[in-house]
């Protein structure tokens, strides 16, 4: 038993690293091929380990093509801006290995947050459940009324944004989200670096360092936002992201990294214990593991000790992926390259999402240039998911 075990641990981190290297293969994907193995479904606790295992490895890797290559999915879009900024400095090692300081930071903080969800979780949720959709609403207005270049063109950007939104959710497309931030946050950044004739430097491997203080606001942003996000559909890492960096001020680059790194783990890892506490689910793999079972305590103790072994196993695999990536991208003609993973986006929108999910691209790409055009900040962009948040948890 404890060999099958070992067994399905690195099989998950197998293929988290799959899926996170891979643009537009997402974990449910292949969480929904696992279940559908009979063999897998005999045996829970090893499932279990398995799809937990998957899900964390995920998390921590996702941010690799995200920075490199531009290809971002929906908890890693907003992490493409900055990203690109360090890899255009010969830094994209560097903004990798901040994602994963947070992903690690997050499953520091699972081992705090997971005894409260269980005692105070069952007890808030109704109330935070009305709330919720009030919430998103403030928080949207004080982004806009905090932009400081041109209130006017944040707005223009934000509600063009929702109703792209509204419109691609609404649209018979099967994982409507694919082609929708592939095309505001992928696509769009690809083409504009095409267009200005980007040249990737070489990439620097230097000694990481960063002073402990700089830890301080993306931690405390994490706590305070990560819960919430946790205990709600339609709210992912980086509306998270969002909200978290708008209750704590102005962030650095570097700590921004640190927080979409955080919340994008933190989230997955806590889906599993809502999942207990409360009987929802809040992604995608959480779904599966409950059509397969009903968590109770020895099983939700399995899947977080899971998730700290794959955590101390994925830190090593994070920093030589990330150093391949570095050592080699700067050798390959960036035009090509942006090509080439251009028309395998395109061909992976139009895999999962047919010819509606290829419109959905372009309207997206042409909103995410626009955007870029008007020299308004791109987290704007995320109202694609924050208005038909709001719409949706608003009592009206």
């Amino acid at each position: 038993m404890i060999l099958e075990i070992i067994l399905a641990l690195f099989m998950g981190i197998i293929a988290g690293t799959f899926t996170g290297l891979m643009p537009g293969i997402h974990i449910n994907l292949v969480a929904a091929i696992f279940l559908s193995a009979t063999f897998l479904q005999l045996n829970i606790p090893i499932f279990l380990v398995l799809i937990t295992s998957m899900a964390i490895t995920h998390t921590f890797i996702d941010f690799i093509p995200s920075i490199f290559l531009g290809a971002p999915d929906e908890d890693t879009g907003l992490s493409t801006l900055p990203g690109h900024e360090f890899l255009l400095k010969g830094r994209g090692n560097h903004a990798v290995i901040l994602t994963l300081i947070g992903s690690v930071s997050a499953i520091l903080l699972l081992a705090f947050l997971a005894p409260l969800f269980i005692i105070f979780v069952p007890v808030i949720y109704p109330f935070l459940n009305r709330m919720l959709g009030w919430a998103i609403l403030w928080i949207a207005i004080f982004l806009i009324l905090t932009e400081k270049s041109s209130k006017l063109k944040a707005t223009l950007i934000f509600f063009l944004a929702g109703f792209l939104g509204l419109s691609s959710l609404n649209l018979p497309i099967k994982d409507p989200l694919i082609p929708l931030l592939t095309g505001l946050f992928g696509t769009s950044t690809i083409i504009f670096s095409v267009k200005t004739k980007t040249k990737i430097p070489p990439q620097k491997n230097e000694k990481f360092y960063i002073n402990k203080k700089e830890l301080i606001k993306p931690t405390v942003a994490t706590i305070l936002v990560s819960p919430i996000c946790a205990l709600f559909p339609g709210l992912g890492s980086s509306q998270a992201a969002i909200i978290g960096s708008t209750l704590m001020g102005k962030l650095s680059k570097e700590q921004f990294l640190i927080l979409i790194g955080s919340v994008n783990t933190l989230i997955m890892a806590l889906s599993f214990v809502v999942l207990f506490t409360i009987q929802k689910n809040r992604t995608g793999i959480a779904a599966i593991v409950s059509q397969i079972t009903i968590l109770n305590l020895s099983s939700l103790k399995l899947i977080l000790i899971t998730v700290f072994l794959s955590t101390i196993l994925l830190i090593p695999l994070t920093i030589f992926i990330s150093k391949t990536f570095s050592n080699n991208i700067h050798k390959i003609n960036y035009s090509k390259l942006s090509f080439l993973i251009l028309i395998f986006l395109i061909i992976i929108v139009f895999i999962f999402s047919k010819f509606l999910g290829i419109l959905v691209l372009f309207a997206s790409t042409l909103l995410g240039l626009l955007c870029i055009e008007l020299g308004v900040r791109r987290s704007f962009l995320m109202g694609c998911l924050l208005i038909p948040t709001i719409i949706y948890y608003l009592p009206i």
